[in-house]
Formats: structure tokens, C-alpha cells, sequence
């Protein structure tokens, strides 16, 4: 049996459709003609053997192999990519990049894009400040870091994309959660004021006329998980990074989506920041794709 080499061009076509939700918006973004995105993806069907894609309404989904293809075509475009860049970039100078991170994506994405950008650039000092929201934008602003992923608060910088949209969601304790209906306050757990998620919880809480009361707040992410999980309270928090002894609720009032941001110091970014920027970027959509956000 002849072995089949599958093309890294027609996968990237596959994957740009799929996740865009049209091979025909797939072939705006990549700058060919739609016929040009349906010849590859029955190329990539005819080497699979099976199909990949199947209709539902005016839209298309994946078949069973196609879900199969999509995680394998992921994981090759992301080491082709990684072999390139390392190429590449063998030969660039030296230099120190400052990157801050939401703490919420502390332990589920910065452990890959720090071995991803460090097996590409050796040479490159990275140094990474995971924090709050406003304290990573503070640095920002007075140019204590070069590139910032943070939540939007509506605060205006002239250097920045829209990396995805997450909902908020109300987070209790598995083992001990809050009876609702209950005759006492809602207890809410939440980081020390200014806070994002904690504006948002209070706002739902009294359009909808629940009493409530702060049980617990804390200064780090961790602290507010502990209190929740030992039955302290509820707080509320994207799906980003809940730990497996908490559950989220969905008999509370509604809550707003929340974007997410790269935000760079300065409009033309160093070649390592680029480079670090094209790294958050995959990762994170590789990432919010698990977690079925968008």
C-alpha cells in the first residue's frame, strides 16, 4: 500500500474553513477563489478516503473524520509552523521581551507558549508577569511590558486585537454549592475591587433583585477557587482554568460575554514580539477551540 503525504497547504485550507465557519470566508481571508478551497478540501477527502464535511441547513460540519482530521491537521500546521520560525529565526539578534498574562490562563496556556517560543528562540530573554487585569495594563502603560493578554474593560489603547470572546459564568462548589431559591443573601466571592467579573456579578445580582453579599474576596485567582470550593460562596469567572471542584450554574441571573486582548506597548512590534504574538495567537485558538469559545 503506497503511503499518502498529506498537503500542509490544503490542511491550512481546511482548518482556516472550519474554523471560520466557511470555506468560502476561508478563501477571502487566504486569497483564493472559493472553487480553488472546494477542489483542496475534495483533494484532502479523496486522500482521506471518507468525507470530512457534511451539510447541516446552509452550513456544513464535520463528519467523525473530519473531527479526526482536524485535530491531526491542527498538530501538523502547528509544527511546521514551530520548525519555520525556528529557522528563521536562528538568525535574529538577541533580545529581552516583557509579556503579561491574565492569571487566569496562567496554568492552561502559558506553559505552551513558553516551550513553543523558547525551543524557536533561544536566543530571546522572555520574561512573563502573570497578574490582574489592571495591574498588567499599568505596566503597559508606563512601558514595564511589550505585549499584554488581558480582558477588555473598555479601556482605550491604540495597539491592540480582539483575540476571542469568552462568557462569564456563576461558579459554585461541587461538593457544597448554594441552595437557590434561599431565604439569606447570595454569598459572593470575588477579587478585591476594581474587578471586572466582580462589576458584572453585581450588576446581574440587582437588575434581577437577588440580595447578595461578599462572603470572600482575595487578591489572587487561587485564593478565590479555594473560597469557592470549600462552600464560601459563588463567584463568577469565564470557563478559563476552572479547577474540577467547582461546576458552573446556570439558574442565576444572565451574565455579558467578555473579549479577550492582545495589547502591544507600541505600534510596530519588535521581530521577537511578532514572532511571540504570532505564538499567543495560535495557542490561544487552539485553546478557546477545546473550550468551544470563539
Amino acid at each position: 500500500m503506497s503511503r499518502i503525504s498529506l498537503d500542509l497547504d490544503v490542511l491550512r485550507s481546511f482548518v482556516t474553513g472550519v474554523e471560520m465557519g466557511s470555506f468560502a470566508m476561508a478563501a477571502q481571508r487566504m486569497n483564493r477563489s472559493t472553487s480553488a478551497i472546494s477542489a483542496q478540501l475534495k483533494k484532502l477527502e479523496e486522500q482521506a478516503g471518507q468525507p470530512l464535511t457534511r451539510k447541516a441547513g446552509r452550513g456544513l460540519v464535520l463528519t467523525p473524520a473530519g473531527e479526526v482530521m482536524l485535530a491531526y491537521a491542527r498538530r501538523l500546521l502547528a509544527l511546521n509552523d514551530e520548525a519555520v520560525q525556528a529557522v528563521q529565526g536562528s538568525g535574529l539578534e538577541q533580545g529581552w521581551i516583557r509579556f503579561g498574562m491574565q492569571e487566569d490562563f496562567g496554568e492552561s496556556l502559558l506553559p505552551a507558549i513558553l516551550g513553543q517560543f523558547s525551543r524557536a528562540h533561544p536566543q530571546f530573554r522572555l520574561e512573563v508577569k502573570v497578574a490582574r487585569n489592571q495591574q498588567l495594563l499599568d505596566g503597559l502603560a508606563k512601558g514595564e511590558l511589550d505585549l499584554v493578554l488581558a480582558w477588555d474593560g473598555g479601556q482605550p489603547w491604540p495597539y491592540q486585537q480582539v483575540m476571542g470572546t469568552l462568557p462569564l459564568c456563576w461558579i459554585d462548589s461541587k461538593a457544597n454549592p448554594w441552595p437557590y431559591p434561599a431565604d439569606s443573601a447570595l454569598p459572593l466571592v470575588a477579587f478585591e475591587a476594581p474587578c471586572l467579573m466582580r462589576a458584572a456579578a453585581c450588576a446581574a445580582l440587582e437588575q434581577a433583585n437577588l440580595a447578595w453579599r461578599q462572603a470572600f474576596s482575595s487578591s489572587s485567582l487561587s485564593g478565590i477557587w479555594a473560597a469557592v470550593a470549600a462552600g464560601l460562596g459563588v463567584t463568577v469567572r469565564t470557563p478559563v482554568g476552572v479547577p474540577d471542584t467547582l461546576q458552573l450554574r446556570q439558574d442565576l441571573p444572565a451574565l455579558p460575554d467578555i473579549r479577550l486582548m492582545l495589547y502591544r506597548a507600541e505600534s510596530t512590534a519588535t521581530v521577537g514580539c511578532e514572532r511571540l504574538s504570532d505564538i499567543v495567537s495560535q495557542s490561544l485558538q487552539d485553546y478557546l477551540h477545546g473550550l468551544g469559545g470563539a
